[in-house]
């Protein structure tokens, strides 16, 4: 062999080398793409949850249903000569410190 062939083939096998096992590698590539593909699942995610809050956004600003709907939800809120009724489900009952029985229930509003 020449003298030529054999620093090729040095070059080839350091450049090899370099390729598989330096921090540079294939390693980093792996990793990177791991990355990448995490990011996008993030990015989907956040697109997801921003399309629905402008939903709720242009709700809220279209019309008075969305408004009425969260002051009865969130609040408890009743319109004039509407009777507010709340049933209470006696297995969400709990003991409180005196002994008696406090009912526990989340008040429910016809609209």
């Amino acid at each position: 062999m020449s003298r030529l062939s054999l620093i090729l083939i040095g070059l080839i096998v350091l450049l090899q080398y370099r390729l598989w096992f330096s921090d540079d590698g294939i390693s980093e590539l792996d990793r990177l793409e791991t990355r990448l593909l995490r990011l996008k699942d993030e990015v989907a995610r956040r697109e997801e949850r921003n399309a629905s809050l402008e939903a709720d956004v242009r709700d809220l600003k279209e019309g008075n249903a969305a408004v009425e709907e969260r002051a009865r939800q969130e609040l408890g809120m009743i319109r004039d000569g509407e009777v507010f009724v709340q049933i209470i489900d006696p297995q969400t009952q709990t003991q409180t410190r005196a002994g008696e029985p406090a009912r526990v229930s989340k008040p429910e509003a016809k609209p």
